[in-house]
């Protein structure tokens, strides 16, 4: 609630603003105007650190692009059970579902590791034998 009520001080903040500036805009028009300015900026901000992670791994990009993906669906799923009835909408339940995917790509992770490891370890006695 907090948030939504700081959201709506701002949204009316700046509506006063442009009134007061003389600008004719209506809320479509700031929407237009903000949500493009905070896109553009949130691309720059990824596209900068994506160019920097993929030194590492793009298995790191994969992930981030993971973990957004994930952060949209299960808001979405509580949006929808509020929406619907069925269900209770819980923020307990997005951090749940969150560490579920971290839990289990753990576990998968795990297992890529160690089936990697030991081919490699195959490799290397293999060709000593020789």
């Amino acid at each position: 609630m907090i948030l939504v009520n700081v959201i709506n001080y701002l949204h009316d903040f700046i509506v006063n603003i442009f009134r007061f500036l003389g600008f004719g805009l209506t809320d479509k028009d700031l929407h237009f105007w903000f949500v493009g300015i905070i896109g553009t900026a949130i691309f720059v901000l990824s596209d900068l650190i994506f160019r920097y992670v993929t030194r590492w791994s793009i298995s790191v990009i994969s992930f981030i692009y993971t973990c957004t993906v994930l952060i949209v669906v299960v808001f979405g799923l509580e949006i929808e059970q509020k929406i619907t009835g069925r269900g209770a909408m819980e923020f307990a339940d997005i951090v749940s579902g969150l560490w579920g995917f971290i839990a289990i790509l753990s576990v998968f992770l795990a297992i890529k590791a160690t089936l990697y490891l030991t081919k490699k370890f195959y490799k290397k006695f293999s060709s000593k034998a020789r």
